[in-house]
């Protein structure tokens, strides 16, 4: 059996709707998974998971969210390469720049993204609910 972790940061509930959705869906194809908020995750748990999706909102100039998410990812970073990686989360401005940077880190630090990212303006709707789930079922 798969063992996904989904872990995010979320500051409005957005990104956190983002990320049970994205746990459904890997659960729905069978996989073990773990909710985490990012306090709850570290590099040290990274070797335990064959598969991570990362979430979070674009926060000040379209940029992962700098006191407690962006720390807790640069740690990680080492440990993406060969891992199986998706990302999300939820913008209230901006074009995803924020997205298309994040991807390109993990590109960089070779990890294997499953599919395409998903972001939403704001609240998820019912489309980026079934994206979510479908990027959770990527994983597994």
């Amino acid at each position: 059996m798969n063992k996904v972790a989904v872990v995010y940061w979320s500051c409005t509930g957005n990104t956190e709707e983002m990320a049970k959705c994205v746990a459904e869906g890997a659960k729905e194809k069978g996989a073990s998974v773990d909710l985490l908020e990012t306090a709850e995750f570290g590099v040290d748990k990274m070797d335990a998971y064959d598969a991570v999706a990362f979430g979070c909102p674009a926060m000040g100039d379209e940029v992962l969210e700098e006191l407690e998410f962006e720390p807790m990812f640069l740690a990680c970073e080492p440990k993406l390469s060969g891992k199986k990686i998706a990302l999300f989360g939820s913008y209230g401005w901006g074009d995803g720049e924020w997205m298309r940077n994040w991807e390109e880190s993990c590109k960089s630090a070779g990890a294997d993204l499953v599919c395409e990212s998903v972001i939403c303006c704001d609240a998820p709707d019912d489309d980026a609910q079934d994206a979510c789930k479908a990027l959770g079922e990527a994983l597994v």
